[in-house]
């Protein structure tokens, strides 16, 4: 005969507790089948660990202990959920700034007079004629026809790399019609005269550059603003026209959240977009800490209290494998302070069938725009980066000091390099009396007479030297990246080197 499930359990609740009491009374002894048994298999009855004591009966974890290791597997799955989150919660913060704006469906945001640092971005430039809109295929497939001579990419809602359209994409910069499908399209589509691209997500970052010419940016924005079309293809025989919004001067925050919101921003992406379309690994990490498609995300004081914790620690971490990176592979080159943000080359951060999940976390924690045109070596196309976080000392960088780079002749690039400061703590443009916290050669700087040119960072330009200097704050710190738009073969293989920038005392 059974016994009612409420004794069984009353029963079951007893022993547990009691599991500690017994534990020192009785050693177990000898039998017919016993055999010899491996210690290294077996679990002593107090493990001395970073979370504290843990106590076991015979291997079975008391209830204190296991509360315990509970709280420490949720803090870890939320840690790793913020780390692996970041280029999600990138773009939701992107995408609320956009929305913000109106630079959705068929209107198209520009810089039709460059970004300054009133806006929040991930370490954007100054230099270059940016354009975005957020691309929403829930209604059907979209159309994007691009004009000629532009570098443009499209990447999905957890930031992974689409395709590139313009210069480094398939129309090879003379201008096509690409074509997005939505994920489980089972409608009728064009047989031919489309770049057919199929994004695992409904939304898209649509993203590009244009270039100025001889410094003007309005030959860039004009030639954006006539061939750059976006539309539904259900509207493909009479298209409206595509909308543009000036962005240039407008305050807008695109960077994620560092606290518990962090999260509520990471669930956004789980409602909307098909289950597991960030793969079964992580979707099983979101899930374990609450974040589920089709479940409100309400978690209890106590998973609250562990989650804001984890973000604490995960954005410690992302911040320490930011500015002071343990891994040689960030270095540019060994004896200097240069750092790639895309380690080894690969724009998925894989090593042989591995990924380097410090080196992403690296990377779109300070940045944005996932594409091969920003990681592979393409000489002549695309562009390459360099960042400083410290000087040639390997200090942090004091806006009280005043620093210099001197950059050697001919630099290798076929288009133009720049120099851009930002802000440590959003990792966006320095905000200062300098409405561009950056130089480039397009500028009219100082030269060497060899070619070369110095350029000067602190808070008071060096007499005679203000075309060569870029402002920074007393009591912040600052860091800064060097661009080469059209790298040449004398960067990839370091014929060409960059100097550290140093203090000048």
């Amino acid at each position: 005969m059974s016994m009612p499930i409420r004794y069984t359990a009353l029963i079951v609740a007893l022993g547990v507790a009691g599991l500690s009491a017994c534990s020192s009374v009785q050693t177990p002894g000898t039998y017919k089948m016993t055999t010899p048994i491996p210690p290294e298999i077996t679990t002593p009855s107090v493990v001395e660990t970073r979370i504290g004591r843990l106590n076991y009966f015979d291997g079975v974890p008391t209830r204190e202990t296991a509360q315990k290791v509970y709280d420490n597997l949720d803090f870890q799955r939320g840690v790793e959920a913020f780390l692996s989150g970041i280029p999600g919660a990138s773009l939701v913060a992107i995408r609320t700034g956009l929305r913000e704006v109106g630079a959705v469906g068929n209107t198209v945001g520009v810089f039709e007079t460059l970004m300054d640092s009133k806006s929040l971005y991930l370490t954007a430039n100054t230099e270059t004629v940016y354009f975005w809109n957020w691309m929403d295929l829930k209604d059907g497939p979209v159309v994007v026809e691009t004009p000629p001579n532009i570098l443009g990419v499209v990447d999905d809602f957890w930031f992974r790399y689409v395709t590139d359209m313009g210069n480094a994409g398939p129309d090879k910069g003379h201008g096509g019609k690409y074509l997005f499908v939505p994920p489980g399209y089972a409608g009728a589509l064009p047989k031919s005269g489309y770049f057919v691209v199929s994004p695992p997500t409904f939304g898209n970052l649509l993203f590009g550059r244009a270039f100025m010419k001889d410094g003007d940016p309005k030959p860039g924005v004009d030639a954006l603003k006539r061939g750059l079309k976006v539309y539904r293809l259900s509207e493909a025989s009479s298209p409206p026209p595509t909308k543009f919004v000036n962005l240039s001067g407008r305050v807008m925050n695109t960077v994620h959240a560092n606290n518990f919101k962090f999260f509520e921003e990471v669930n956004q992406i789980i409602q909307e977009e098909p289950a597991g379309v960030y793969g079964p690994d992580m979707t099983g990490i979101f899930a374990s800490i609450g974040l589920q498609k089709g479940k409100p995300f309400a978690p209890d004081d106590r998973m609250r209290g562990i989650l804001t914790d984890a973000v604490a620690v995960g954005n410690a971490t992302a911040r320490a494998i930011d500015f002071a990176s343990r891994d040689k592979a960030t270095l540019i080159y060994p004896d200097r302070h240069w750092n790639t943000p895309f380690v080894g080359g690969s724009y998925q951060w894989l090593n042989e069938g591995a990924r380097n999940f410090d080196a992403r976390t690296m990377f779109f924690y300070a940045a944005t725009i996932d594409t091969p045109a920003m990681a592979v070596a393409m000489p002549g196309i695309g562009s390459q980066y360099a960042a400083a976080n410290y000087d040639a000392n390997g200090q942090a960088f004091d806006g009280s000091k005043m620093y210099t780079l001197h950059v050697a002749p001919d630099v290798p690039v076929k288009d133009f390099w720049s120099v851009v400061l930002y802000d440590t703590q959003t990792r966006s443009m320095l905000q200062t009396d300098q409405q561009f916290p950056s130089l480039s050669s397009e500028k009219n700087l100082q030269k060497n007479a060899d070619g070369s040119v110095d350029l000067y960072f602190g808070p008071q330009a060096p007499v005679g030297k203000e075309s060569n200097w870029i402002q920074t704050i007393p009591g912040k710190s600052w860091m800064t990246i060097f661009r080469l738009y059209g790298p040449l073969q004398a960067w990839f293989d370091k014929r060409w080197k960059l100097n550290d920038i140093a203090e000048i005392r």
